[in-house]
């Protein structure tokens, strides 16, 4: 399905093939509603994973009558929302100038206060003879 920056394009003759033009096109005036599937699509997932980052309120979306309809403008926030961009050169010197972690072979607590292993809970067994009947 083609894209542009306003949402998924329908095929030419309707989204169906059927040469019917959608409903919420701009013959008449109402604002086109995209399918689950039809963003997936756009956006290269899978219509599960749309339709479950809207049914965890992660993505804007419109619900009629049950199903989960976007906007255009649905679309592009989505776009927005998963978009990564490269740190900016302030971030990057900043990580460059962090202090040094001292080495890890320098002790910092004292012998005292280290931790030693307990004794086994299990009893030391008896020797072969001496067990009870």
């Amino acid at each position: 399905m083609p894209y542009n920056d306003t949402g998924p394009q329908p095929r030419a003759g309707g989204a169906d093939g059927s040469g019917r033009t959608p409903h919420g096109t701009a013959d008449s005036g109402l604002p086109r509603l995209f399918t689950a599937a039809e963003v997936a699509t756009a956006i290269g997932c899978s219509e599960w994973w749309v339709k479950e980052q809207a049914r965890q309120h992660r993505i804007p979306f419109t619900r009629l009558g049950g199903a989960y309809r976007f906007t255009a403008d649905h679309f592009a926030e989505i776009i927005r929302l998963f978009e990564e961009r490269p740190p900016t050169l302030r971030a990057a010197v900043s990580v460059q100038m962090a202090p040094a972690r001292p080495a890890r072979c320098e002790r910092t607590v004292p012998a005292s206060v280290l931790l030693r292993p307990k004794r086994p809970r299990r009893a030391v067994e008896p020797p072969h003879g001496d067990a009870a009947a």
